[in-house]
Order: structure tokens, then sequence, then C-alpha cells
């Protein structure tokens, strides 16, 4: 939970119109106390009224300046997400300004590897590192430099309203997942944020065929998933459709790791619930595709993303809980292949089948 509750109560939607009012005046001293009051009030708001601030607090993310505490209110808007405000409604400007700082904090990368050197290490994505020397460097315009800084440092704080958004509506994941992901990704690989969170959502696939090959048995199978936050949810869903219906021999997951993975209920803390591999899960060319990586990483041969299922290579567990506590995961059989589509599949692979 994004702010912890307190015990007066509040009337937010008052205090709301107040701040409304003096960000379209353009009143920075009357914004600065009509937010604090928001702030304040909103841990011990109603269910209601944090259904009806949602909207309107994200209504206001682009008029709030990007070196203000624009995220904070990102942050305010993404908790009322979490109590129930409408996600569709919220994510445009909550997530416009993820992109924006993605972007800004790599225009910082690129201006201050011109100011020092390609070579020059990156420096650490700490607030105090923002002093006249370091915007200097940045460019001749004061207000840009520090709007550079400021994502560079700030940007991992958008991840919390970020997941609120994506975590709650497949349709915003649609929306706006292709078009953050690649940006986040390459601002994660300069290893100075940890965008983990932010990215794996991003990845979430939603209502996505998949091509299932079973490679001992030489049996093929379409499957649809969605909502899987990482490759160990999707092993026990895959587990569970194909062992646990009798598909192909193995041990299936426990009733409680599928719960765990599948369960429309938000998950309360940590589990003690463990889960055994099954399989090891393969791309089409024969490298493995690792339980810590993402349904993301299957690759798609011919339209379809294409998995090959073996036999683990050695015995795992792991715990069950899933990645995302917000999100169950889904994965439907649609239909077992005919022999002739399998060995077609099969034929797109560099694995023989191992059938006896």
């Amino acid at each position: 939970m994004i702010f912890k509750r307190k015990s007066k109560d509040s009337d937010l939607g008052a205090v709301l119109s107040e701040l409304e009012q003096a960000v379209e005046a353009r009143d920075g001293g009357r914004t600065e106390r009509a937010f604090g009051t928001v702030l304040n009030g909103l841990p011990q708001a109603s269910e209601a009224e944090r259904v009806m601030a949602g909207p309107r607090l994200a209504a206001l993310i682009p008029g709030f300046p990007p070196t203000g505490p624009r995220v904070l209110l990102a942050t305010a808007a993404g908790f009322c997400v979490e109590g129930g405000a409408d996600p569709v409604r919220c994510a445009e400007p909550i997530l416009a300004g993820v992109r924006q700082d993605l972007a800004d904090a790599m225009e910082f990368v690129r201006r201050w590897r011109a100011g020092g050197g390609a070579g020059e290490e990156l420096p650490e994505a700490d607030g105090k590192i923002i002093d006249d020397a370091l915007l200097t460097r940045l460019g001749d315009d004061e207000y840009e430099a520090t709007r550079l800084a400021l994502a560079w440092c700030t940007v991992a704080e958008w991840q919390p309203p970020a997941l609120a958004v994506l975590c709650r509506s497949a349709e915003v994941r649609r929306g706006y997942g292709d078009g953050l992901l690649p940006a986040c990704r390459e601002l994660a690989a300069l290893e100075r944020h940890d965008l983990k969170c932010l990215e794996y959502a991003l990845a979430i696939l939603d209502d996505e065929p998949l091509v299932v090959l079973h490679r001992p048995t030489g049996r093929g199978f379409e499957v649809r998933i969605g909502g899987i936050g990482d490759n160990f949810q999707l092993h026990t869903l895959l587990a569970h459709v194909l062992v646990g219906s009798g598909h192909v021999p193995g041990t299936a997951p426990t009733a409680e790791s599928v719960r765990l993975a599948t369960d429309p209920e938000p998950a309360r803390g940590r589990s003690d619930a463990v889960a055994v591999g099954t399989f090891e899960l393969l791309a089409p060319d024969g490298e493995r595709i690792w339980n810590e990586g993402l349904p993301d990483d299957i690759p798609v041969v011919e339209g379809r993303r294409l998995l090959v299922l073996d036999e683990p290579l050695y015995p795992r567990s792991w715990n069950a809980d899933r990645f995302f506590p917000h999100l169950p995961g889904t994965a439907e059989l649609l239909r077992a292949l005919p022999e002739e589509e399998t060995r077609t599949w099969f034929a797109r692979t560099s694995l023989p089948v191992t059938e006896a």
C-alpha cells in the first residue's frame, strides 16, 4: 500500500476542489497548501471518496511542473486505484509521466556522457548529486538541466502508481505495455535503477496464444495465457493444465500452488507453499528459458510463441507465491494439436522428439 491509513475523517471532495482551482489559477503557494491537505486526507478517506478522487488526481498530473512533486501526485492517484478507483481512467496521465521520465532519464545519460566522455561512470540515482556543477554539465538551461537530473534521480519512484494501474487492467497493459517496455529496458540496462517490477508489468502477456510442444511424448498443444508475472507462475500453470488433466506424464502441482497462481483475490503476505519443477522450459533452438524470466522471453515463430517442454535436468522447487500479488494468472488449454500439425511445429525447432 502506497500510503498508511490514519484515523481522522476527511472531506476529500472539498480539498480536491481547492487543489483543482489552485492548479488552474497557477498559484504555487495555494497549490502546495491544498496538495498537502489532500495527502493528509487520503489515508483516512472512504472507499467511495478514493474511487472519486483517483481520476481527478490523475487528471492534475500534466499541470504539475516536472521539477515539482508530480511523481507524488501520481502516487496519490495510484493509492486511490489500490482503493478501488478506475485504473483505465487513471492510466494515461500516470503512464505519460512514466514515459516522460524514462525519456528524460536517458537524455540525462546522453548529456552526462557528452559532458565528460562516454567512458565515465554514471552517477548514482540520488537527489544528493544535484548541485551546480552537475547542472552546468547538462547544459546552459538551468530549468531543463534540473528537470533531467530529477528524472534520473526519481524515475524509479513512478513504479508504484504505474503498477497500480497496470496490475489491475489488461486494457491498460495492452494499451501501454509495448510502447513503454523498450524505454524501460534501455534505462534498466544501465544498472543504476531497479526497474524490475515495472519491466515485468509492462511485459505481461494477455490473451496470448502459445504453442507448447512436449518433447518426451511428441505431443503438441495450444494454450492461451494471460496475467502471468514470471515463468515460475507459467511453469506451475502449464503443469496444471497438461499434467493435471492427464495429457502428459509427470507430477501435477498442488492445489495450493495453483490457487496462489490463479486466485482472483489479492495475495495476503508471503506463504510457505512450495511449487516443484515439472519441466525444462526451452526455446525452439534448444536454449533454456529460465523460470526467473518472463513469458515474453518465449520466441515467436510463424506468428506464434513456441515453447518446448522437456524432462527437467535436475530437481528444483520454489516458493509458490506469484510475482504480482494483485494479478491472477490464467492458462487455458484450447486444444491438443493433431499429429500432423504437431510434426510441423516440431520441424520448426532444432529439438528432435525423444518419444520411444
